[in-house]
């Protein structure tokens, strides 16, 4: 017997935010869209803080019933050990529940027109006569999908991408996480290499006696994040370290292409996530936006070769190719950083009156880092300190090989 095809104008592979926002946009347009989402269900644990901006929050409407908390400010805690406080007179800040908003934004998409399938693994890609046909495993089934397009939204890691012939993320971290009790308030991020080499750790508040205690490490996640456990149970802000651990990747570059014949790539899976803090929601819905744009014009005039997608490419660089550069320059330029240094910067963002423009400011987003990038590394005493470790970054070759 032959094996049954089902067919649909665009394939979504990924069930998160940003598929499901392509889903939705698509569907409502009246394509009809499948998405596949390897996992079972999408109420479960996410390595994932899930911070964004009111900016965020306005600009696609989410519902006050997926926000946790609204936060208008945070400690910051040095290797020093005095604590720095950035705070705004109004909140900034949402604290996303991660699963409730990865729930609603599928929910949308269905009732959009977007038919789900949960707990199925996308085996392999082939492009034949103009369209695209995905080979799934369903739950002990082998499914044959067949679109005119496919958008990977899987997020970070999947090995697809390179055998398409997009390469690979040309940097990343990982991420360890996991829920705590707190009676924390405040969101608190922690800085130092004894916390977590070269990046930084968290404690931030969600729901009332809850929160998420996590940090960013290329190496040696599981000791980092058990050590930052440890210490915060000492001190009393959590109720216990015996916590189970979640982890994931975060890439800190984007990939080299994000399109192709009959296909595009999304959020994570594209690297289009913030290289300061590692967030990837805002810019992911942003891009799944332009891809869905993209493609009704490709599909309307029925091409969809990489020429006729370049367009998708071309408009995410514009809108966000400033904002990953410097910011993983920045980056790069603080792991050079050790504590002593660490702590002068923070000395030098107090004294220099930074911190306070980055509280009083309203033109400084939580998004948006470029911006106060290029204030920080203009103050001349920043500069002075931070020579010897920036002029690296100052090359060509360097500088231009984050975009």
């Amino acid at each position: 017997m032959a094996r049954k095809i089902d067919s649909y104008d665009v394939i979504v592979v990924g069930g998160g935010p940003s598929g499901s926002q392509v889903a939705y946009k698509l569907a409502g347009m009246g394509y009809i869209v499948g998405v596949v989402e390897k996992k079972a269900t999408l109420n479960g644990d996410i390595c994932c803080t899930g911070l964004v901006s009111r900016e965020c929050v306005d600009k696609f409407s989410i519902p006050e019933v997926v926000i946790h908390r609204w936060a208008s400010g945070a400690k910051l805690f040095p290797p020093s050990g005095k604590p720095v406080h950035v705070q705004r007179d109004t909140p900034q800040v949402a604290v996303l529940n991660r699963s409730a908003f990865n729930q609603i934004w599928a929910q949308r998409a269905k009732k959009a027109g977007a038919e789900y399938r949960f707990g199925c693994n996308l085996k392999g890609v082939i492009h034949e006569k103009g369209k695209v046909t995905a080979e799934v495993s369903c739950r002990g089934q082998t499914l044959t999908l067949q679109g005119r397009a496919i958008v990977i939204a899987t997020g970070f890691g999947t090995p697809l991408l390179d055998n398409l012939g997009l390469g690979a993320a040309g940097d990343f971290v990982m991420g360890a996480q996991a829920v705590v009790e707190t009676d924390i308030a405040e969101v608190e991020v922690y800085f130092g290499n004894q916390i977590a080499p070269g990046f930084f750790g968290w404690l931030v508040p969600t729901s009332p006696g809850k929160g998420l205690v996590g940090l960013l490490a290329r190496r040696d996640n599981p000791f980092y994040l058990r050590k930052l456990l440890d210490s915060l149970g000492a001190a009393g802000k959590i109720a216990s370290a015996d916590v189970k651990m979640n982890y994931g990747g975060v890439p800190l570059k984007p990939l080299p292409h994000t399109r192709g014949d009959n296909l595009l790539v999304v959020g994570t899976a594209a690297g289009q996530v913030k290289p300061i803090t590692g967030g990837g929601i805002y810019f992911g819905l942003i891009c799944a936006d332009i891809a869905a744009n993209t493609l009704n014009r490709a599909l309307t005039a029925d091409n969809l070769s990489a020429r006729a997608l370049a367009g998708y490419e071309r408009a995410w660089r514009r809108k966000l190719a400033r904002e990953l550069r410097n910011g993983y320059l920045g980056r790069k330029a603080y792991e050079m950083l050790n504590d002593r240094q660490v702590s002068r910067v923070f000395g030098l963002l107090e004294s220099t009156g930074i911190i306070e423009e980055l509280s009083r400011s309203e033109e400084l987003s939580f998004d948006w880092h470029a911006d106060v990038i290029t204030r920080v590394m203009g103050q001349k005493l920043m500069a002075k300190t931070l020579n010897s470790i920036t002029m690296p970054f100052s090359r060509k070759k360097t500088a231009g090989s984050a975009g």
